[in-house]
């Protein structure tokens, strides 16, 4: 049970009277999309939308969108996986297979790259499109409409088509700071205690800590 001084991550709903925004744990029905507390998804049209935006995801493929806490993720974000990939080892890449009966025993090697791993404190902006097997790292920032096809490293900016680096958000040791300060994993409470640092950008009162 949640103190009910903080945001519950439980709730559907976190802003009262606004049903575009929910924390997308709440909605998420399909067990190969896993969400961490406090990440939102905003969608004007229906927030159900977001798992219509994962596309390809067949059990059979066995992979998985893994995404983080605290992440935003704005109207529109698609996540291409694995099931949409076809062969490329023979002279076609029509999926005889699927389709059964006398075709049913065609060689179909098809390449899975894996997971994609969204990590922590990412913010996703509008109409984003992230490829199969990519891992974002904590804290960066995709910009609107970016087609991401290469992992993103902490604390990047990355924008366009396909995505490249913008920035990285901080130096280098101020990145290497907090990843191993990870407040995300903190208590609802400790994080509290310490959000108007972390808001502002307070280096000085988080390394006192």
């Amino acid at each position: 049970m949640v103190d009910s001084r903080y945001p519950d991550p439980n709730i559907k709903y976190p802003i009262n009277g606004i049903q575009r925004t929910c924390f997308l744990k709440n909605i998420i029905k399909n067990p190969q999309i896993v969400v961490g507390d406090y990440t939102y998804y905003d969608d004007p049209d229906d927030v159900h939308n977001f798992e219509n935006n994962v596309l390809y995801l067949f059990d059979f493929m066995q992979d998985k969108i893994i995404i983080g806490k605290f992440c935003q993720i704005a109207t529109g974000v698609r996540f291409i996986m694995n099931g949409s990939n076809h062969s490329m080892d023979g002279f076609s890449t029509y999926p005889f297979k699927v389709f059964g009966k006398i075709w049913a025993g065609t060689p179909m090697n098809v390449n899975n790259k894996g997971d994609t791993v969204i990590g922590n404190d990412v913010w996703i902006g509008n109409s984003a499109t992230i490829m199969q097997g990519i891992n974002i790292g904590h804290g960066s920032i995709i910009g609107t409409n970016s087609l991401v096809t290469k992992n993103v490293e902490p604390y990047s900016i990355v924008g366009g088509n396909p995505a490249k680096v913008i920035r990285r958000r901080f130096d280098e040791k101020t990145i290497n700071f907090l990843l191993d300060l990870a407040w995300w994993d903190w208590s609802i409470e400790q994080i509290t205690k310490k959000i108007t640092a972390i808001a502002t950008g307070d280096l000085e009162a988080l390394q006192n800590i």
